[in-house]
């Protein structure tokens, strides 16, 4: 198969059936939630220990018998400032327990080895995934049979790849080192041709495992011998090696160059986005279809059979009727979830009381530069990756969606009373909430109901094929939820910073005769 077959066939697949292949690259988004709920229980356990030890009690008491006045314009008055935050961390000294900063340096460190465990846990998924639906079969029950299969093998090429830099590395500035010892000169010629080889050894390495993990999956093997298989591949099909090498850069330049632009316009989450559901399947389907022929374990898959815009019809549709069936049949999960969300926002709300008089938050200095366009376009992608990362982190027992349903309802209790003009921050909320809020709902039930769905199959009690269901079924629910949160995006970048003050004289006066 050459490049441009494997292109053809990559675009064939990701058009049928995309909900068989995303859930995996999905997942991709749902490990840093994953993660953050092992430091929301260290966090936990060291404020037990705190309030136990008495120190939280200390810090309560400190705060009432210590004036540190309203926090200063860090611009405006950087001495005022840099005075108050020295009161202030004296006043919150008694926190620095040397217990409870071992416990978030190890929280720190099983954070980094999760991550490179769940990364080449969903890795070995992806790649799978990719094969299978090249193959036209099931992609998300063979990405959770890769899962079991193939995660050590891919965690051994991450390993062994990185040691192979570090070990270069280390090379490279030895030599430098003892050539400058001798001279001065044939220290600058070492580090020359120290940087030469170091480049080589990298850029040799990189071709050879970028076809690794796929030999893995496609044959089967461990992880020296997808190292060998990889290698073989590029020197049987070295047109195509360097062709796929060619799209991957003019890939990465292309994503760096947009990203580029919308960090400038403050709307970088939609290269994200763009990244996990097009970009990573993308390339990854191109080079499995490349090793898959070349052993001949696959065969071109059959062409859509409807127009793009059929089948964007079709898949608007249905991902809409996935998301109101499966709000209509789980009615109790999603009060939970506005349960759970309403008891961490009053817990907020009563964790920044001591701080109220302290730390003030606007919403109007937040909008300040507010573009429309890209703002309406960084809501909706930074939403939508949360709604994801969020729901799917949930076929982990349900906890990371539990966690991360909680913070978030903390930190907005917080929020909501720290700012400063609270009624303007309501006003702000309320046009784009009606949608965003139970997107966002419906996102947490998601990730309860996967949680549920993985403990049994866990347990046995459900097959592999149901949680492929559910998997697949939870994509197509938050498509729907996408749909919801990009006009949601769009009020909150066009509508809610500007018509509050136009309403504001005539609401004012009505909330304040019944507060009154």
């Amino acid at each position: 198969m050459d490049l441009s077959s494997a292109l053809t066939n990559a675009v064939a697949v990701y058009r049928r059936r995309p909900a068989d292949l995303l859930p995996f690259y999905v997942l991709g988004a749902a490990i840093p939630v994953i993660t953050r709920a092992l430091v929301a229980a260290v966090l936990a356990v060291a404020y037990v220990y705190l309030e136990v030890t008495g120190r939280i009690a200390r810090v309560r008491t400190a705060l009432s018998e210590t004036d540190l006045g309203s926090m200063p314009d860090p611009e405006a008055d950087p001495a005022a400032f840099q005075q108050w935050t020295d009161s202030l961390g004296d006043v919150l000294l008694p926190l620095a327990d040397p217990v409870v900063l071992a416990a978030l340096v190890a929280a720190g460190v099983a954070t980094v080895v999760l991550t490179v465990l769940l990364s080449a846990g969903v890795s070995a998924g992806q790649y799978a995934v990719s094969l299978a639906r090249l193959r036209d079969e099931g992609g998300t029950l063979a990405g959770i049979g890769g899962v079991r299969s193939y995660w050590p093998s891919i965690l051994g090429l991450s390993l062994l790849e990185v040691g192979i830099w570090l070990a270069a590395t280390f090379g490279a500035a030895i030599a430098i080192t003892a050539a400058s010892i001798v001279h001065p000169i044939l220290g600058v010629l070492a580090a020359l041709a120290a940087l030469l080889g170091w480049t080589v050894i990298v850029i040799c390495t990189r071709a050879v495992f970028a076809f690794a993990p796929v030999a893995v999956v496609v044959d089967d093997v461990g992880a020296l011998g997808g190292v060998d298989a990889g290698l073989a591949y590029v020197r049987s099909n070295p047109g195509d090696a360097l062709g796929y090498y060619a799209v991957t850069i003019a890939t990465l330049v292309a994503v760096t160059s947009a990203g580029s632009v919308l960090a400038f316009f403050e709307a970088p989450s939609s290269l994200g986005l763009a990244t996990l559901l097009v970009v990573a399947p993308g390339l990854d389907l191109v080079k499995t279809g490349l090793f898959g022929r070349w052993r001949g374990t696959i065969a071109p898959p059959d062409p859509p059979t409807r127009s793009l815009r059929a089948s964007i019809r079709a898949g608007v549709g249905g991902s809409w009727r996935a998301m109101t069936g499966f709000v209509r049949s789980t009615l109790l999960t999603h009060g939970l979830v506005v349960a759970l969300a309403v008891a961490s926002f009053v817990l907020g709300w009563i964790a920044a009381g001591p701080f109220e008089e302290m730390v003030t938050a606007s919403i109007v200095a937040r909008l300040e530069g507010h573009l429309p366009p890209a703002a309406a376009l960084e809501f909706f992608a930074n939403n939508w990756t949360v709604a994801l990362g969020t729901a799917f982190a949930g076929v982990v027992l349900a906890v990371p969606t539990v966690v991360a349903i909680w913070f978030n309802g903390f930190v907005f209790g917080i929020v909501f009373r720290l700012e400063a003009d609270l009624l303007e921050l309501v006003g702000f909320v309320v046009p784009h909430g009606l949608l965003e809020i139970p997107a966002l709902v419906i996102a947490g039930a998601v990730g309860l109901h996967l949680g549920r769905s993985g403990w049994r199959t866990w347990r046995g009690t459900a097959p592999r094929i149901a949680l492929a269901d559910d998997l697949e079924r939870a994509f197509r629910v938050l498509v729907g939820v996408g749909m919801l949160l990009l006009v949601a995006g769009l009020i909150e970048g066009f509508v809610s910073p500007y018509y509050f003050e136009f309403v504001r004289p005539v609401v004012e006066p009505i909330v304040a005769d019944v507060l009154a």
